[in-house]
């Protein structure tokens, strides 16, 4: 909806609004199917009286909660929520939206002048005015306005179709509230409905929550001259939902920010994004947007290492860990406006090599050990499903991977003894979260940071999370040891699980890491 022409949500608001003007008209009036309607609510209510007091409590409960300080107060924390986040004209929309329903629900109360239904129950008997039900239209408008943000935010469909269905379960509760405790007739809460999702409409046909490009703000940044602005785009199709919709996103957001129609390059299970980078580098692309997981991303960079091609990166997957430590946004909108109007930043890139492995590289980390035991006990159809908790689930199962005997060698210095229960090499020092487990790590310092866990005992854990998290290393003794080098070798006593960027590439003995200055140019956010 939110790509689609403003008239769409325009005329369909106009249709709502009319519909709530006509209802309005009846209720003053006194049709009769109005009456007629209206008569189910006093069988309604008397049904609910009729359960020996059992169901006064919820209900009560329910129109607490959802009255006018609940719903200013929900307003405002998902408000705050949506700002914090980034989403700044989400969050004007709810506070808009919101505002305006209410304002709306009051002149239209003070307008029709409706009393309420007399059967309330006299200890509890309302006196103000009942058409439209407030409390329905506030919630309708939430509701919408929660359905509208989470198919815009959130990628996973089986998320979103669970919490689309909880929104309107939600409203359908607050519907029934009104009418069973007898505070409002069946046409108020018809009422409130049509009001607050009219005026959701008409909000977003007003002020569209999708953020602007960030290069608004921003002095234009120098170009080459006689750049043709030839755009590639390299996609791992199963990591969107509609390669249609995505190709037609990219195309519109190119044209409005000058470049050139994207040429298309799918990835397949025999080319991960190798192949399609080199032949977009053929073509002489200007700029390759990738599109996928951690893995569909560190192919494409390899590749086009060291040709001054800059890569915008969409993250489409589950860690996307290296679009985190770059400051890119996981909303993919946003994602495709930085690698269209972003900045140029050189950053490193690993080379690896080891036992049973071809010579590779890597950007974000390599692992060995627990870290790796996580990635191999991964759940697949969990991970489908609910994006990184599937990790949690898999590192609750390691948690008492053994020990390694490990030998670490850093910039061809003597190898050193050492045990531990993982070892992670990172050329970025942030995980999901924001979790720091290497706080000197620098994608473009030309150097890697190790990092050495060896909790004892499984309640180990705890403190040494603890201490990782909080970066406070005092008294840590043998549980975390940490170097930093330009070349780093790690052998194992034997066959232990591996890692590169989160993708298991099978057990073996070592791995050899060198770190290659700012060999790739990757798309971030402008600075100011």
């Amino acid at each position: 909806m939110l790509d689609r022409p403003r008239r769409t949500p325009l005329l369909a608001s106009l249709i709502l609004l009319a519909l709530f003007g006509a209802v309005a008209s009846a209720v003053a009036a006194d049709w009769s199917w109005v009456i007629d309607l209206d008569r189910e609510g006093a069988d309604a209510r008397a049904w609910a009286a009729d359960q020996g007091g059992w169901l006064e409590h919820p209900l009560r409960a329910i129109e607490l909660v959802f009255g006018t300080i609940g719903m200013t107060a929900i307003t405002a924390v998902f408000a705050v929520v949506m700002y914090v986040k980034g989403h700044r004209r989400a969050a004007f929309l709810v506070v808009g939206v919101m505002a305006a329903t209410s304002l709306l629900t009051y002149l239209t109360k003070v307008l029709v002048g409706r009393g309420r239904p007399v059967w309330q129950d006299p200890e509890y008997f309302l006196h103000s005015n009942a058409f439209p039900s407030g409390h329905t239209s506030a919630v309708a408008a939430f509701s919408g306005l929660v359905i509208l943000l989470v198919m815009m935010l959130v990628r996973r469909s089986g998320i979103r179709r669970l919490i689309g269905t909880a929104a309107v379960l939600v409203f359908l509760l607050v519907a029934a509230d009104r009418i069973l405790l007898g505070r409002h007739y069946p046409s108020d809460v018809v009422g409130g409905f049509l009001l607050g999702v009219g005026v959701l409409l008409l909000g977003i046909a007003v002020y569209n929550p999708l953020p602007r490009s960030h290069a608004l703000k921003s002095d234009p940044l120098p170009e080459p001259y006689g750049s043709r602005r030839d755009l590639a785009v390299v996609l791992n199709p199963i990591k969107v939902e509609s390669v249609e919709q995505f190709q037609a996103m990219v195309s519109t957001m190119a044209a409005e920010s000058g470049w050139n129609e994207p040429r298309w390059h799918l990835t397949t299970v025999e080319d991960s994004g190798t192949g399609q980078a080199y032949q977009a580098a053929v073509d002489g692309a200007d700029l390759v947007i990738v599109c996928g997981g951690d893995g569909t991303v560190r192919e494409v960079c390899a590749e086009l290492a060291g040709t001054g091609i800059p890569v915008g990166v969409v993250p489409a997957g589950t860690g996307n860990l290296l679009a985190r430590n770059l400051e890119i946004p996981l909303f993919i909108r946003a994602a495709i406006d930085i690698a269209l109007t972003g900045q140029d930043r050189a950053i490193d890139i690993v080379s690896a090599e080891g036992d049973g492995l071809e010579p590779t590289h890597f950007l974000v980390m390599a692992g060995m050990g627990f870290d790796a035991a996580i990635m191999e006990g991964v759940n697949e159809d969990i991970k489908k499903k609910v994006g990184w908790l599937a990790y949690v689930l898999s590192g609750l199962k390691a948690l008492m991977f053994p020990a390694m005997k490990l030998e670490i060698s850093i910039d061809d210095m003597p190898f050193t003894k050492h045990r531990a229960r993982t070892c992670v090499i990172g050329n970025v020092g942030s995980l999901q979260g924001g979790m720091v487990l290497l706080p000197d790590a620098a994608i473009d310092d030309g150097q890697l940071d190790v990092v050495l866990l060896y909790p004892r005992r499984f309640v180990s854990w705890i403190p040494l999370v603890l201490r990782v998290v909080t970066r406070r290393e005092n008294n840590a003794g043998e549980s975390v040891t940490r170097m930093t080098g330009r070349k780093v070798v790690v052998r194992a006593s034997g066959d232990v699980p591996r890692q590169l960027d989160g993708d298991t590439i099978g057990p073996g003995t070592g791995l050899s890491m060198e770190c290659i200055h700012g060999r790739v140019l990757v798309r971030v956010p402008r600075t100011a």
